[in-house]
């Protein structure tokens, strides 16, 4: 059935949202090429984009709400719905599969109760498989309100849904501090982290993306990829700056050592 257009925002939140959609609006030549953000703004005041938000970026950039919501349907980071204060995103392409993924995935789903896209209990916690992150080389990837968790295992992935339930701080492998999904979606819109630290804390490329420049420039010993769950011998002292470990990034095993989720094929298959 046809819906009722969308109420408006009540006077005091569009009052509070319109100075900042001006200001986003006055960044671009061309309006139109404001909705991008405004639509993280809008996403900021209630965890989506609801129909009210299309309409408020519509009349602001004089299109249709027909044309907004084009934009909104084809972009995944923009939520259509209720969802979680954090975003849990297991990485299941290619190579974050190979490496235990898919396993993590399954993993979560039957710890959290909760199906793809779908949101737990207590609002917390929004589970769903996500496209490349673009962090092949510290597969299996999580992310969580798009800051990384690098080199998990299914136990590792547990241990950090559970610690975002129970309000547990956690530290992402690289990036700033982790924030709520309304705070990121502000940020995504285009305004300052006034975090303490939390700009000087997003940091560059980690070691494992950074080895083929290092032994292209000659760097000898290249730094270790993998990061490394033990304490180095005593022979052997730690590289400076050479890895930054999350709070929960997973133990010695690996979804290649993990006896519950081996990777590979299965003894005995045809061609062994």
């Amino acid at each position: 059935m046809p819906q009722l257009p969308a109420p408006e925002y009540p006077a005091d939140v569009r009052q509070r949202l319109e100075p900042d959609a001006r200001e986003i609006i006055s960044r671009y030549p061309d309006s139109r090429s404001a909705l991008l953000p405004l639509l993280h703004l809008v996403q900021a005041e209630e965890g989506y984009v609801t129909r009210t938000g299309v309409r408020f970026c519509a009349e602001l950039l004089d299109l249709t709400t027909a044309e907004v919501t084009a934009v909104v349907t084809f972009y995944s980071m923009y939520r259509r719905g209720p969802s979680g204060e954090y975003q849990v995103g297991v990485c299941t392409n290619t190579l974050c599969a190979v490496m235990g993924g898919d396993a993590i995935f399954d993993e979560l789903k039957q710890h959290l109760g909760v199906g793809n896209g779908e949101t737990t209990e207590d609002g917390k916690v929004t589970l769903e498989h996500i496209e490349c992150n673009a962090a092949c080389d510290f597969a299996p990837v999580v992310m969580v309100n798009w800051e990384f968790f690098d080199n998990q295992t299914p136990g590792s992935a547990k241990r950090l849904v559970d610690d975002l339930r129970a309000g547990r701080t956690v530290e992402p492998t690289r990036g700033a501090p982790l924030c709520t999904y309304k705070e990121t979606s502000r940020i995504l819109a285009g305004f300052p982290d006034r975090r303490p630290g939390a700009v000087e804390a997003s940091g560059g490329a980690g070691p494992a993306s950074l080895a083929g420049l290092r032994l292209h420039k000659g760097e000898a010993p290249p730094a270790r990829v993998v990061s490394p769950r033990r304490e180095p011998p005593h022979d052997e002292p730690p590289q400076p700056g050479a890895e930054h470990l999350s709070s929960h990034d997973a133990p010695m095993e690996t979804s290649a050592s993990d006896a519950d989720h081996p990777s590979g094929r299965p003894e005995g298959e045809e061609g062994e």
